[in-house]
């Protein structure tokens, strides 16, 4: 889950934890209870992924995301989170990112379906978000989508112990822009763990604005390129929550919790292992 930065340090209303200042490096205790956290989620995701058609409205995915978590032993790590009323941020088309489940909002052939979620699991959350091509896309709508992916995972392959933000956030937005879209600015990824956003801010484009923090191991970040066809401007809704494109075009994100190592990384929220 994204978040505006002036939330970025309030406490989780989901978590009875205090938010903690810094940036924490988790034990092996700490990382193994992740784990579960982030399993919860990846699975969340790959039933929606499999089960979302044509005629769903966006509360149907949010019903089975919040029934799921809860039977798996967890609660939705978004719900109640400085208001947000779901467990659950769908967005569709146009929608960058924070979009809230409706009843009568009906995913239709053709849409560009986000849909994020988390899971608090013995005090330490996982967050993920994937995009869905519902039915048959435009080509263009295809092509964003693999690029948002793609970015994803330029970022992630830069990631070990002594590697810098800014490495991730070069390959992201090189990737992007080489392609053709835009890597949106007002919303970054972030450290996740005890609370659900965490210090550092994770970002997804070359900036001078924050300190250029140095990696270690026993991090765990939160790394969640929003790709746009068009403009990467935004604007927010009347509903203070939705973001949207200004020009009406698609968007598209992905977002894995990601463990730094020494030699590399691990993806906490991996789909392809549950």
């Amino acid at each position: 889950m994204n978040i505006l930065s002036n939330l970025l340090n309030q406490p989780a209303l989901s978590a009875p934890k205090r938010q903690r200042r810094g940036i924490e490096i988790k034990s092996l205790r700490e990382i193994e209870t992740m784990r579960q956290s982030a399993k919860i989620v990846a699975t969340v995701l790959k039933e929606i992924a499999a089960m979302v058609q044509p005629g769903m409205t966006t509360a149907d995915l949010d019903a089975h995301a919040e029934k799921r978590i809860r039977e798996m032993g967890a609660t939705p790590s978004f719900k109640g989170y400085h208001g947000f009323p779901a467990s659950i941020c769908s967005s569709i088309n146009n929608e960058v990112v924070h979009g809230i489940p409706n009843r009568k909002k009906v995913i239709r052939t053709g849409d560009v379906l986000k849909v994020d979620t988390g899971a608090y699991y013995e005090g330490f959350h996982g967050d993920s978000c994937i995009t869905i091509a519902v039915g048959e896309v435009r080509p263009e709508a295809a092509r964003l989508i693999e690029v948002a992916e793609t970015a994803l995972y330029k970022g992630i392959e830069q990631v070990r112990a002594g590697a810098c933000l800014m490495d991730l956030a070069g390959a992201i937005e090189d990737h992007v822009k080489a392609n053709g879209f835009s890597v949106v600015e007002d919303f970054t990824g972030h450290g996740v763990g005890r609370n659900l956003h965490e210090e550092p801010s994770v970002f997804n484009f070359r900036t001078h604005s924050m300190p250029n923090v140095r990696l270690k191991a026993g991090m765990t970040l939160a790394i969640e390129p929003i790709v746009n066809a068009g403009s990467k401007v935004t604007r927010i809704l009347s509903d203070r929550w939705t973001a949207v494109t200004v020009d009406n075009s698609l968007s598209a994100q992905f977002e894995h919790t990601v463990l730094v190592t020494e030699d590399g990384y691990e993806i906490l929220t991996d789909r392809s292992k549950v």
